[in-house]
């Protein structure tokens, strides 16, 4: 765009940019809001808010704006409620669903208990914290409304902790998670080998922290607690870095529309990309449950947790990848339900292979609507009928939405 104009914001697009209808397509301008007039330039130039005709919501974090991790702290709570519907809304009628999609399912503010950080090093100086938007360089996090009080807490420590980890001048991913046993640290591009005077005060730092453990470079430095979680009031104990559901308030909100969609006569089901057990164990107190993921560690955790469970129906727990060899139609066929709850890229050949069996009830979870909706037009297309979806802000203030669909023959 060579030319200054004024533009009408009429929606919101799918990445929460606000959008206007220009002579040749659309125009996204960055965190503007339907109903407001913007004046908009070259590229290099800011977009201008001329007016708005409804107040703006106060952003609870300081960094928002330079900060790439939040896009919508600005959004009164009725607009971004609406926004997150229809992200789901709008997947599925890409596919040609006309979906129900049901009140969007919400989580408090400091419910986050994990975090990817990007962390760099220059001397002693060391900067923790998100990417700026559309940029490699990292926010210097003082404060995070989504993170979990005690890992914003963590920040001093972990700076201290990076000057002992991190090779000057080099930059990389530090993952904490908050277990049973207290955070859970790994610099996954810290040294490949530390010194013993180094490993000592890292030690040091741990216990001031309180870390249940700490992992530099894949090499564990410090395990002083049991690094477990909950699921379905069974501790599985977390592998370092391993997957799990980000959020506890949202993982319960899932759980209970899971174990509220199961069939009531049903005795055996098949849990499809298992993890550590989020949606196992709160079945087993019903059904048998074969758990199965390509994950190694995760089986290993999930099984040995399920020996010391007390109250549960049998559990199997299989190592197998769902992506290379899906569950055939006559393996699946003796269940009476299905969950399935993929990575971000789907279960396209799983779901091909259900729409192929005669399981009676599939409970898709899925964090990509867009591929959920690919998912749900196959199993659709093979006789399935899909009742409402249930979308919940795992992923607060960003365009990532989880969602819940249960489909039935």
């Amino acid at each position: 765009m060579s030319e200054t104009q004024e533009v009408d914001i009429v929606r919101l697009g799918s990445q929460g940019d606000g959008v206007a209808d220009g002579p040749s397509g659309p125009l996204y301008v960055p965190r503007a809001l339907p109903g407001e007039r913007w004046r908009i330039g070259p590229a290099e130039g800011a977009p201008v808010l001329i007016s708005a005709p409804a107040p703006r919501r106060e952003p609870v974090c300081r960094h928002f704006g330079r900060c790439g991790s939040c896009m919508a702290q600005h959004m009164p709570a009725d607009l971004y409620a609406e926004w997150k519907r229809s992200i789901v809304q709008d997947a599925f009628a890409h596919r040609g669903i006309e979906a129900g999609v049901a009140p969007l399912v919400r989580v408090g503010l400091h419910s986050r208990r994990r975090a990817f950080l990007g962390v760099e090093r220059q001397g002693r100086r060391v900067v923790i914290g998100f990417r700026e938007e559309g940029q490699h360089t990292l926010v210097d996090m003082a404060e995070c409304p989504v993170l979990d009080r005690a890992l914003v807490a963590l920040l001093p420590h972990l700076r201290d902790m990076a000057v002992l980890a991190m090779p000057a001048g080099v930059g990389g991913r530090l993952v904490v998670t908050l277990t049973a046993g207290g955070p859970d640290v790994s610099f996954d591009n810290g040294h490949r080998a530390l010194t013993p005077e180094a490993q000592s005060r890292l030690a040091e730092l741990s216990a001031g922290a309180r870390l249940a453990r700490l992992t530099v470079h894949g090499e564990p430095i410090v395990e002083r607690a049991r690094t477990s979680i909950t699921c379905g009031s069974v501790a599985v104990d977390v592998p370092q870095s391993l997957f799990l559901q980000a959020v506890p308030e949202a993982e319960r909100h899932l759980v209970d529309l899971v174990t509220a969609a199961l069939p009531k006569k049903a005795k055996r089901v098949a849990d499809l990309f298992s993890g550590l057990g989020t949606f196992t164990f709160p079945l087993a107190r019903r059904v048998q449950v074969l758990a199965v993921d390509s994950d190694r560690r995760a089986i290993a955790a999930l099984a040995s947790a399920a020996r010391h469970a007390r109250g549960l129906k049998p559990i199997e727990a299989r190592v197998r990848d769902l992506f290379r060899e899906p569950m055939s139609a006559r393996e699946l066929d003796p269940f009476d339900c299905v969950v399935l709850d993929p990575p971000r890229a789907g279960a396209q050949e799983q779901a091909e292979r259900i729409a192929n069996s005669k399981v009676p009830v599939v409970i898709a979870v899925s964090c990509a609507p867009a591929t959920l909706a690919r998912d749900a037009r196959i199993l659709i297309d093979g006789g399935y009928t899909m009742g409402p979806v249930t979308p919940v802000d795992q992923f607060l203030f960003t365009p990532h939405v989880e969602a819940v669909a249960v489909f039935r023959r």
